[in-house]
């Protein structure tokens, strides 16, 4: 049975979370049609921007994605500090870009004055808002529905087009983070359809690499803020160029149709996160197949379960093997 949402995430624990979305039977996201040789590969560009648009909208930062032939990988960040700091203004005006609001929340933005009781109602609408715009279901609800509708109407049908709910894991410390996230980038690598990161369009990696050339960041993903620190400031905590290096070895490896072995001098990310180099490339081709569930070492584990009322800890054993 499919657990609830909200036994699935506790941001007390995590703010990091992988979410995948798959189509229903032969639908296609994107890719070509080998059956009717028809080409879906714009719909590529539908889902990246309407990605990154709705990353500028809601309190979520995006932090890893890939958009392939039939599903999608997203990771992503949940600033709900963020969403509590704004005021009521500036809720209304983000959910406005996404949704008519109500006749309270448009007459409020046109500036007219509420009656106390219209205020009552209208505190409550911008609470919902409020919590709204850091919700993962809410973000991957606007996102797929959108894509739905495009593609139902260009495939002039009707009916579901996404397989059902998107999945969703938590991943609940730095070694987690730093496998999904690779795992994620080096998808295309994986299913043949690019040979290096740089030339796996539509994706996080490739993104990141672009703005690294000039010495920068792309502004529409979330930053890396170098390693973990006591005042630590907003962003993935990694250094970029390590990363970069090991997603760009790893798929060295994995393209060379053999295990290969990392050495661990070239890559600092490794020794900081304890993942060893046999135990990283299972990791970055196999993710979802070991892992179905929350993802993170014992004491992580532990904790998440324990914060949702949760008796069983899912991927224990897989946990304990690859990430200790």
């Amino acid at each position: 049975m499919a657990i609830a949402r909200k036994r699935q995430i506790s941001l007390v624990d995590t703010k990091y979370y992988h979410c995948i979305s798959r189509c229903v039977r032969r639908a296609f996201l994107c890719g070509e049609d080998r059956f009717t040789g028809q080409s879906f590969e714009h719909r590529r560009g539908w889902v990246e921007d309407k990605l990154l648009a709705l990353a500028k909208v809601f309190c979520i930062d995006v932090c890893a994605y890939a958009v392939m032939s039939n599903h999608t990988h997203l990771v992503l960040y949940v600033d709900d500090k963020k969403a509590s700091r704004l005021n009521d203004k500036a809720i209304v005006i983000r959910w406005h870009k996404l949704c008519k609001g109500t006749l309270l929340t448009q007459r409020y933005i046109q500036g007219e004055k509420l009656s106390k009781t219209e205020l009552i109602f209208f505190n409550q609408t911008v609470k919902q808002y409020r919590e709204r715009l850091a919700s993962i279901s809410w973000f991957m609800r606007l996102l797929n529905e959108g894509i739905a509708r495009k593609a139902n109407k260009e495939d002039n049908c009707t009916g579901r087009f996404w397989e059902g709910r998107f999945k969703s894991q938590a991943l609940l410390d730095e070694a987690a983070l730093a496998a999904c996230m690779a795992y994620v980038d080096l998808n295309p690598i994986r299913a043949k359809i690019a040979h290096t990161p740089e030339e796996s369009s539509h994706t996080s990696v490739q993104k990141r690499l672009e703005s690294a050339t000039e010495g920068k960041q792309p502004k529409k993903l979330l930053r890396f803020a170098g390693m973990s620190r006591q005042i630590m400031p907003k962003g993935l905590p990694f250094e970029l160029k390590s990363y970069l290096e090991l997603v760009e070895l790893t798929g060295r490896c994995i393209l060379e149709g053999k295990r290969g072995y990392i050495e661990s001098t070239h890559l600092p990310l490794l020794e900081r996160v304890n993942i060893s180099p046999e135990n990283w490339l299972k990791l970055t081709t196999q993710f979802t197949r070991v892992f179905h569930g929350a993802v993170g070492r014992t004491a992580s584990q532990e904790s998440y379960c324990e914060n949702l009322h949760r008796k069983r800890r899912a991927n224990i054993g897989n946990c304990e093997k690859l990430l200790a």
